[in-house]
Order: C-alpha cells, then sequence, then structure tokens
C-alpha cells in the first residue's frame, strides 16, 4: 500500500472516530477555536472554526496533500511546467499578474513575460484611449458604451469583475453578449448608438460559434445602419489566441490583443481578456486587481499548508467530498455587487473538476468535483437556505462578506452583515427540541409538543467566511486567485487535470452536425433526438 492509500485510509478511520462531535460542543470545549482556525492576509480574514473537524484532521489532511505531491505540483504549476497534460500545456495564469521586475518565466523554453507586459500594456493603453475621447467612432463621436462578445471564462469572469468593481466604474457603460439567442444581443443593441459604441470579440480559438454569431449579427446591425464594411471595423477590436483569424475577420491589427494557449478561458480576465475591466474602471484599478491576485499568489507559493488558505480551502472540500459525502457546496456573497461570483466559480469548479478519468487517462480512484451553486445573500435565506438548516443533504456553505457596502450607510450594510454572521451561527449551532420547546413556553402543552420538532434545526451544518474589510479591486484579486488555487488543489489530491474540458469540446462538436441537420437532410441519431428534430421541423 502507498503512502497516499494509507493517508486516505487514514481519513475514512479517522471520520468514523469523529462524526459524532456536534460543532457546538467543540466549540464549548475549544474557547481558543476561532484563534487556532483562522487566517488573515492583508484585507482578508478566512475563518474555517465552523467545520466538522479538529486539529488531528488537518493535519491528516495535510499529510493525505503532502503523499499527493502537492508541493511539486505547485511548483510545476508556478515554473511553466506542462501541468495540462492532455493539451501538452502549461497554465501560466499566475504569471499575468507578476509585477515588474519579476524573474523570468518560461513557456517551451521561452521567457513569457516580455510578451505579457506588451500585450498588457496595449490593451491599458487602448482602454486609456477609449476613456480619454482620443479613439473615436467613425464619425467622430466618443465611445460611451462598450460590448463584450465572448462565451464561458471569456465572459464570467470579465462580467463578475465588472460587476463587482461597479463603484469604481469610469464613464464608459460595460455591456456583456455571450448567449446565441438573438433575444441576449437584441436587448443590448436596442440600447446603444451604433456611433458611439466600440465591440470586443472575445474567443481564444476564435472560433467560437456563439460568439462568431453574436459578432456577425452587430456587422449585420451596422449594415442595416447605413455603415459601409470598413466603418464598421473601426468600431471592433478582438483578444485571441489567433490573432490572424481575428484579423481576417476585419479587425485591425492595432486593435488585436493576444491571449496565450498557456492560460485556460476561465482563468483568463488577467490577460487583455480583462479589456472590459480596463475600460470599465480605468487601468490603475486594474492593476490594483492583478496585485491582489499575485499576493494571494505569493502566499499560497510561499506558506506551509497548514497555514495556507487556499490550501485549507481546498482541503477541507476534500474532507466533505470524500469523507463525508457531501452533496454539494454552496457559496453566498453578501454583497449585491458580487451576485455574479457563484456563476463564475460554478465555471471554475465544475468545468476544471468535473472528470470522471485520471490525468494519465485512467478511471479516476474517487469522488472528483462536486456540484457547486450559490446566489446572492440576503436572497438566498428566502430560497434554498430552509434545505441548508433543516433539510437532509449536507451542503457547507462559503459566506463571502463584504464589511463595508459601498454608498450611504443607512443601516442596509449593517442589517446584512449581521445576516450572514447569523445565518454561518445558525447552522453551526442549530436548535434542539428542549430550545424550541422553550420558545414556545406561552402556548398549550398540546401545541407546543405539535410546533416543536418543527422548529427543531439539526445544526452541525459546516462553513466557512471569508470576510473583506472592503469589496475593492484588489481585495477581489485575491478573492479569485484564492479560489482559482483551491480548485487547483482539489485537483492534485484527485490527480485529475484541472486545466482542459473535454465533456464541452464534445457538445461543440454535436451541435455543428445537428446545426445542419435542423435546416433539412438526413439525420442518423437515437429517437429521441430524431423526435425533438422533428419538432423543431414543425414549428
Amino acid at each position: 500500500m502507498d503512502a497516499f492509500t494509507r493517508a486516505w485510509y487514514a481519513l475514512e478511520r479517522h471520520y468514523q472516530d469523529t462524526c459524532h462531535i456536534l460543532l457546538r460542543d467543540r466549540f464549548a470545549a475549544e474557547p481558543d477555536r476561532f484563534e487556532r482556525m483562522h487566517e488573515r492576509l492583508d484585507g482578508m480574514l478566512f475563518d474555517y472554526s465552523k467545520n466538522r473537524f479538529g486539529e488531528d484532521t488537518l493535519q491528516l489532511l495535510c499529510r493525505l496533500a503532502e503523499t499527493a505531491d502537492l508541493e511539486g505540483k505547485m511548483r510545476a504549476l508556478r515554473t511553466g511546467a506542462k501541468v495540462n497534460g492532455s493539451e501538452g500545456r502549461a497554465a501560466l495564469h499566475t504569471a499575468l499578474r507578476l509585477p515588474d521586475g519579476a524573474d523570468a518565466v518560461y513557456a517551451d523554453g521561452r521567457d513569457v513575460l516580455p510578451e505579457i507586459r506588451r500585450e498588457l500594456n496595449r490593451a491599458l493603453k487602448f482602454a486609456h484611449s477609449l476613456d480619454d475621447g482620443l479613439y473615436q467612432g467613425i464619425t467622430g463621436k466618443r465611445i460611451a458604451d462598450f460590448v463584450h462578445i465572448g462565451i464561458g471564462g471569456s465572459d464570467l469572469g470579465p462580467a463578475m469583475c465588472v460587476q463587482a468593481l461597479e463603484p469604481f466604474r469610469r464613464q464608459i457603460s460595460v455591456h456583456f453578449v455571450s448567449n446565441a439567442d438573438p433575444a441576449c444581443l437584441d436587448e443590448v443593441l436596442c440600447r446603444l448608438n451604433p456611433e458611439t459604441t466600440m465591440f470586443c470579440v472575445a474567443s481564444k480559438s476564435f472560433k467560437t460559434p456563439e460568439t462568431l454569431l453574436n459578432a456577425e449579427a452587430v456587422k449585420a446591425w451596422y449594415r442595416g445602419a447605413g455603415f459601409s464594411e470598413s466603418e464598421t471595423a473601426r468600431h471592433f477590436c478582438a483578444v485571441s489566441a489567433d490573432t490572424e483569424a481575428a484579423q481576417s475577420f476585419g479587425i485591425a491589427a492595432e486593435r488585436v490583443f493576444a491571449m496565450y494557449d498557456w492560460v485556460g478561458g476561465r482563468y483568463s480576465v488577467w490577460s487583455p481578456v480583462g479589456l472590459p475591466v480596463m475600460v470599465a474602471v480605468g487601468g490603475a484599478r486594474f492593476r490594483e486587481l492583478l496585485a491582489g491576485a499575485h499576493a494571494m499568489d505569493s502566499h499560497f507559493f510561499h506558506t506551509p499548508p497548514r497555514r495556507n488558505i487556499p490550501v485549507l480551502m481546498a482541503l477541507i472540500a476534500v474532507w466533505y467530498n470524500n469523507f463525508q459525502h457531501a452533496d454539494g457546496q454552496t457559496a453566498v456573497p453578501y454583497s449585491h455587487n458580487l451576485r455574479l461570483l457563484p456563476a463564475w466559480l460554478n465555471q471554475l469548479d465544475m468545468e476544471s473538476l468535473g472528470k470522471s478519468r485520471a490525468s494519465d487517462g485512467s478511471p479516476a480512484a474517487c469522488k472528483t468535483g462536486g456540484i457547486v451553486f450559490g446566489g446572492e445573500g440576503v436572497n438566498c435565506q428566502h430560497a434554498y437556505f430552509q434545505l441548508l438548516h433543516q433539510g437532509t443533504r449536507l451542503i457547507p456553505c462559503d459566506f463571502i462578506v463584504p464589511m463595508t457596502a459601498q454608498g450611504a450607510e443607512d443601516g442596509r450594510s449593517r442589517f446584512t452583515v449581521a445576516n450572514a454572521f447569523a445565518q454561518a451561527e445558525a447552522l453551526m449551532k442549530g436548535k434542539t427540541l428542549d430550545e424550541a420547546r422553550a420558545e414556545l413556553a406561552d402556548l398549550p402543552e398540546a401545541e407546543r409538543e405539535r410546533l416543536a420538532p418543527h422548529k427543531e434545526f439539526p445544526g452541525n451544518r459546516p462553513s466557512n467566511s471569508i470576510l473583506l474589510d472592503r469589496l475593492t479591486p484588489y481585495n477581489l484579486g485575491m478573492l479569485m486567485a484564492a479560489y482559482e488555487h483551491k480548485t487547483f488543489v482539489q485537483g492534485a489530491i484527485w490527480n485529475v487535470n484541472p486545466f482542459d474540458q473535454w465533456g464541452v469540446e464534445y457538445g461543440k462538436q454535436l451541435a455543428t452536425t445537428i446545426i445542419g441537420e435542423l435546416e433539412g437532410g438526413t439525420s442518423v441519431h437515437d429517437a429521441s433526438t430524431e423526435g425533438l428534430m422533428a419538432f423543431y421541423r414543425e414549428c
């Protein structure tokens, strides 16, 4: 039996030995539990004390990470090794946020930092020219609206950042179009003036069908407004790893910004894919976003596992997914501006870790990626929190809470923060049947006994609390990088590649075939798919 398997079995035995211990009892017996089980980094506090484990559990989890060669895999990630084995690529998103003066970083024997600096500066300069009115539309009017056309990683990260940093927004309004459903683009175009709008087409391959369909629809919109092809071209820019394809589409080379084959889409907001963020909040704020992410990178690469925030986040997730058989994971930002964060996390985690094959192609040896979902607090309390509190499923929760909301303080911000703290405490403590009876003491005994079971809460429901002193670009960068590294560590322990997404590619392949068949002609599919296609043709 190898060391990893022994560490795994030790955790299984440990769970059986300790699963009866309640969180409320742990807190009663350990008055210093919070002090021992929280970490701080700049403006972030990570509290993991409300989890169903003790110090002995953490030692066993750290041992599991050690036997999975986490340290070696982290070093490979940082130094440009081909950690994306199925595609033969490095995953150097951390290089995108390195500060000036950093040591060289190599991919395929080439220092990538000069190219990163060049493309970042080009994108920042272009964003500044739009903001300053130096770059104008074909009729000489200032650009007032910027529309980012992308999907998946080319959309979710930038859209989430722009929404999160709304209080820092400058004068240009930024919009996002991702879905090929015509309604998605139409509801944006109906509010815009073609003379004052810049469109950015973001696609790593410049072959993404949803993105190109929408880009062609925008060209048609310009033709309908009386603009020639050359006039329309002035209102387009692009971000792609295939810069020649973007130019062939009709976009001038000086407005085509490079991304890199060694950065996956869901890790690309730090590259020129973040152009809409630069336009929305300005170059200085975008650099603060990069600086926050780099601060978390430095913490991740240089901090021992027991004090390492992303490593702890990942080990906790492995503990619940593999040893307590949790039914999912929810993330709840108590911030209206962070309301797109759960969608970003959903893609980051589930597209990265939804794998049934190990990195070498053999069947995965354990249960891998979980179901990650979430929504905006306090709204979620009036929706699925009922299941968290009194349901029969174990779903750990991440509470993400900025301490001060942007805007006037009239009690609403304090109310929001208080609700986050209260929900975490309620999930942990629960309410015993006797406590429920005591609350109903004024009722007749029969009524009290009838109602009390419905007001009992099992408690012992785990959560992490991630607090930010403010929602700033720097703190947002730290938060995003923490979740990126959490995802990597889970993949390292499960021995799956978190940087490919072959399941997504297969769906695209089938869709390409069916698109042509929907227009008529011969098709050979299962009876269900044939029936669905027949109904489409009838309509």
